[in-house]
């Protein structure tokens, strides 16, 4: 029998690890493999809208453990969960552990299970932003460094990891899993009531509106630029309304640096973080998204909705150079120009390669195969 631990930890993780699972069980019941999946839950986004929900509407069963970590600074937030999850492992001795994306949970467990010698597989390998500001940047350098499996989402990944003198042999191009989610809910989410909850429809169709999100500290923890692009967001909704889904860390420091004010006009619509269908029902109709948000770029490039990226870089490339995504940096100025320019002019994109659906099913078959079977260096 083999046993796979898969670790989530943060929204994100989820909708890349629920198509992986189910390909999983289907491979391995046509195959007549014998396979126990064990689900972690580190518990670094905790809010029901973050978790719970996101579980419910993905399918995902109820985690086998849920370590209840919380948030907290990283050092901290990085230590509770090795602590955490290392006895997870002494307790259940898996051939395998699988994490996901970038997040410190991404790290924490994968330094565990190497420190044990237990193969750790990657999804989402290879992405480099090459800002190492960036506490997510550190995550995916070390993460990938320590994994035997590198599973990767577009061909430059290759690139950057065979640069970093990881063995070419050890990475897999599979495409995207979470495109596998989007593709599969996509019909589902064009149902939901949330457009006519919020008054975005007329006569039967959507109102042209925008979506804003906003949550990586760069961008949320230092007053000064929080308010800048709260103000950028405002002159934008003067043409173009938006929906500001409000994060709990930006709402939190919001409250802290006394800027509630920039966040109630009557153009823009603060609502709560949103499950997973409500949100995509939002961004598939949305006429341009706003937002600090890796995946965000992936869903926007894949259902065609222009996105402007309010980061100086990004570790998504091929949604800049094949995709709807435009970085914009933090400036107003430069902001409010990006969307002058893209509000009447959607230009043109194409789907990456291997964002089909089946990245699941690709990463299936490797784990299942005799790859599995290899002891770890």
């Amino acid at each position: 029998m083999k046993k796979f631990i898969h670790v989530v930890g943060a929204r994100p993780n989820f909708m890349k690890i629920a198509p992986l699972m189910s390909a999983l069980s289907r491979a391995a019941a046509e195959q007549n493999i014998e396979l126990q999946q064990i689900l972690v839950h580190t518990g670094q986004h905790y809010t029901p809208e973050m978790s719970d929900l996101m579980f419910e509407q993905l399918g995902l069963p109820a985690p086998d453990y849920n370590l209840e970590v919380g948030s907290g600074p990283h050092g901290q937030q990085t230590g509770k969960v090795m602590e955490a999850f290392e006895k997870v492992l002494i307790t259940e001795q898996p051939d395998l552990v699988v994490v996901v994306g970038d997040v410190n949970s991404t790290l924490a467990c994968a330094i565990d299970a190497r420190k044990m010698n237990i193969p750790v597989a990657h999804v989402e390998a290879g992405l480099r932003s090459f800002d190492r500001t960036m506490p997510e940047e550190i995550n995916r350098i070390l993460t990938d460094a320590i994994s035997d499996y590198l599973f990767t989402t577009e061909e430059l990944a290759r690139v950057n990891l065979v640069n970093e003198g990881i063995d070419g042999q050890r990475v897999y191009f599979v495409g995207n899993t979470m495109i596998d989610t989007l593709l599969k809910h996509k019909n589902a989410a064009k149902n939901r009531p949330i457009l006519e909850q919020l008054g975005l429809m007329d006569n039967g169709q959507p109102k042209s509106y925008g979506i804003a999100t906003l949550h990586r500290p760069s961008n949320v923890d230092d007053p000064t630029t929080l308010a800048n692009i709260l103000e950028s967001l405002l002159e934008v909704a003067k043409t173009l309304p938006l929906i500001l889904p409000l994060h709990p860390r930006t709402q939190q420091n919001i409250r802290k640096f006394n800027l509630q004010s920039l966040i109630e006009s009557h153009t823009l619509t603060v609502i709560d973080p949103q499950g997973y269908l409500d949100f995509l029902c939002l961004l598939s109709n949305a006429k341009m998204v706003l937002s600090d948000s890796g995946g965000i770029q992936e869903e926007a490039t894949v259902l065609g909705v222009p996105c402007l990226t309010l980061r100086e870089n990004t570790e998504r490339p091929i949604t800049l150079t094949e995709g709807t995504n435009r970085l914009v940096g933090k400036d107003p100025a430069n902001i409010i120009k990006a969307f002058e320019r893209l509000k009447n002019s959607h230009g043109t994109h194409k789907i990456p390669p291997l964002w089909d659906g089946r990245a699941a099913e690709r990463i299936a078959e490797v784990l299942l195969g005799e790859t599995a079977d290899k002891a770890a260096p």
